[in-house]
Formats: C-alpha cells, sequence, structure tokens
C-alpha cells in the first residue's frame, strides 16, 4: 500500500530543505523568502529496512525492492492562508490526497533566515497551522451541511448518517479542537474518511534543530515533545541542514559523519518508523532468487488481506499462506532450513500477518 506525508509548516521553518534531503533530490528550491515553493514538490524514497539484506543473502536474490514512501513538500502556510492568504486554499488542498501531516516547526535560530512571524517560538508555528486546517474544515463543512440537511429530510438515510458525522466535527472544530479528537464509532470509520477533513489526519510534529542540537535537541524541541504528548501526535527531532548534508554522502563516508554527530542513523529512518507507528503500519517480505521484497499493509491485516497487496488475483484466489517468521529465517539459513525445523507454518484465511514474516502465497483463481 502507499504511504503519502504532507511536509506542511509556515515558510522559512526547513521544510524544503527537510524534503531535499528525505527525497535526495534538489527538487524544492529551498530559498530565503516565503512561498519559493510555488507547486507541491513530490518525492518518493525508500523505506529503510536492514532485514531485507538479510533476507537477499540468504536467498540470493538478484534485486532488493524496499517499500516505499512519498513526501509531498507543500508551499508555505500563513496566517490566513484559509482565507486566501499567501498561496492559501491551493496548498490546503494538496494536503488532503496524502494520508499524514509532518507538521515541521522551527526550533533553531539564525538570524540570517527570517521568520515570516518575525518571532522563534515553534508552539505558535503549530498553532498556527492547525489554525488553519480547522479553518478549511470548518468552512467545508458548513458548504456541505444545508445539502446534507435537505437530503436527510428526504429520508436518505446515507446522508442522514453523514450529516450527523458531519454536526460531530464542527462540534470539536467550533470549540477550537480538531477533527481527530472526535471519538467515532467503528461503524462509522468509512464515512467519517470520506469527509475528508485535513484535521483527522495523523499528525507528526518535526522539530527542525540547530546543528548542535541534532543528538539531544533543545529548548525548543522539549516544548514540541511535549505538545506531541498532549495533543495524542508522534515526534522526531530533525536538523534538515545535517540531513541534507548526509543525503550528498556515500555510505562509508555517512556512517562516519554520524558518528562524529552523535547519532546512530539518519534522522530520516526516524521520521519514517514515527510515520509507520502513526499510521499503524507493518512490514511482510517475500524471498527469492529473483528478489527480497518489502510489502506493506495495516497492523491486523490477515493472509489474505495482505496476499492483495502484490496482485488483487492473490487476495481473491488465497487458499494459503506459507510463513517463516523473520528470526526463524535467518536462524534456520533459509526456506529449506525452515521447512525441516518446523517452522515454516501453513496458515489460513483468519491469519493475522505479523511484523517481519516471510511469506508464499498459494492461490488459486
Amino acid at each position: 500500500m502507499a504511504l503519502k506525508v504532507a511536509i506542511v509548516g509556515l515558510p522559512n521553518v526547513g521544510k524544503s530543505t527537510l524534503f531535499n534531503a528525505l527525497t535526495q533530490t534538489a527538487a524544492a528550491q529551498a530559498a530565503n523568502y516565503p512561498f519559493c515553493t510555488i507547486e507541491p514538490n513530490v518525492g518518493e524514497v525508500a523505506v529503510p529496512e536492514p532485514r531485507l539484506d538479510a533476507l537477499a543473502k540468504i536467498a540470493g536474490s538478484k534485486e532488493i525492492i524496499p517499500a516505499r514512501i512519498t513526501f509531498v513538500d507543500v508551499a508555505g502556510l500563513v496566517r490566513g492562508a484559509a482565507q486566501g492568504e499567501g498561496l492559501g486554499n491551493q496548498f490546503l488542498a494538496n494536503i488532503r490526497d496524502c494520508d499524514a501531516i509532518a507538521l515541521v516547526a522551527r526550533c533553531f535560530v539564525d538570524t540570517e533566515i527570517t521568520h515570516v512571524e518575525g518571532r522563534i517560538d515553534p508552539l505558535a508555528d503549530l498553532d498556527i497551522i492547525e489554525t488553519e486546517l480547522m479553518i478549511a474544515d470548518l468552512d467545508s463543512l458548513e458548504k456541505r451541511v444545508p445539502a446534507l440537511e435537505k437530503r436527510a429530510k428526504g429520508g436518505d438515510k446515507e446522508a442522514l448518517a453523514n450529516l450527523r458525522l458531519a454536526k460531530l466535527a464542527l462540534e470539536a472544530l467550533s470549540a477550537g479542537r480538531p477533527a481527530r479528537s472526535v471519538k467515532v464509532a467503528e461503524e462509522d470509520q468509512k464515512a467519517w474518511r470520506m469527509l475528508q477533513l485535513l484535521t483527522t489526519k495523523p499528525a507528526l510534529y518535526v522539530a527542525n534543530v540547530d546543528e548542535a542540537s541534532a543528538s539531544t535537541g533543545n529548548e525548543y524541541s522539549a516544548l514540541v515533545a511535549e505538545r506531541a504528548v498532549r495533543d495524542g501526535a508522534k515526534t522526531v527531532v530533525i536538523s534538515a541542514q545535517i540531513e541534507s548534508e548526509i543525503a550528498m554522502l556515500d555510505p562509508d563516508e555517512r556512517t562516519e559523519f554520524l558518528e562524529t554527530l552523535g547519532l546512530e542513523e539518519p534522522g530520516l529512518n526516524r521520521l519514517i518508523r514515527e510515520a509507520y507507528a502513526l499510521l499503524g503500519l507493518r512490514t511482510y517480505f517475500t524471498a527469492g532468487p529473483k528478489e527480497s521484497r518489502a510489502w506493506t499493509i495495516p497492523v491486523g491485516a490477515t493472509g489474505p488481506q495482505a496476499a492483495g497487496v502484490i496482485h488483487t488475483d492473490f487476495e481473491k484466489g488465497f487458499i494459503r499462506a506459507e510463513t517463516i517468521a523473520f528470526h526463524d529465517y535467518v536462524r534456520l539459513n533459509g526456506e529449506a532450513g525452515a521447512r525441516d525445523a518446523g517452522k515454516l507454518r501453513a496458515e489460513g484465511k483468519d491469519y493475522v500477518v505479523q511484523d517481519g514474516d516471510v511469506m508464499n502465497f498459494r492461490f488459486n483463481v
């Protein structure tokens, strides 16, 4: 399954620098003035997965295919964006197609880089972004409610259900709370998603710090972390400037550079892990002489659903999934060893796939 994350923030907080680093490209123009990103830049990167290398070595795979994640660099929002200020609604619309939002807050001081609000206050940055998203949602719902009310009076059951959910969202938004704060019953989840509200999307707070604070964070990033706990969001501390430098290095130089900074891995790895956790995702693998590949599925996915990620025919004609836990596959040196040791399991339609499962599907079309 595809995963798309919008990188959102005020101008000059380091969004485009982070995007450049994440995608290892210079596609986004990181310049010291607002609205330098005129169109949303889209970049796709591999999800770091060291387990794939171990699988490929054992299986003798000719190719390694990691899962991928798409980042969308949305132009800087400003106060009043929901009313069309700056580049306004054009960019709010770009967020709707994404699965999650990474809200970048400026947690560094640099007198040579202007701040659109004339101050360094990461919590105020987050407040402005969240407020603009909530205003956009309010506007969207207020325009839709009259039509829903008309259809509901005519006995349209779907409209009646949607109207009930819309009013729940309006109540929260009017009270200054994002729509994600509303508790929605499981049977209403699909209709709730169809409202396409910006503030229902899971939020990841990215504290962009200076180079010296990359490994430990600073007083500003600590405030962001506290805010994330309060809001039920995830948080990551990253130095976008360091990430952009790391992206230009070869693997050996990268390891040495990270060590000098007291970092165990690039911020990209942490960012993707948190995005996965935020969206409730996990990884399973297929491995063989042709390729070793990582596949992304939601937590709780069954064998047929996991098979359907590869091809819909696999799900429709699912018979069983021959499954080996990753640690057993490595410990027993592959499929043959796992089979001999009784660690290869034949799992049926009700099996819930576990993170790291190495799977081979049997199906009939």
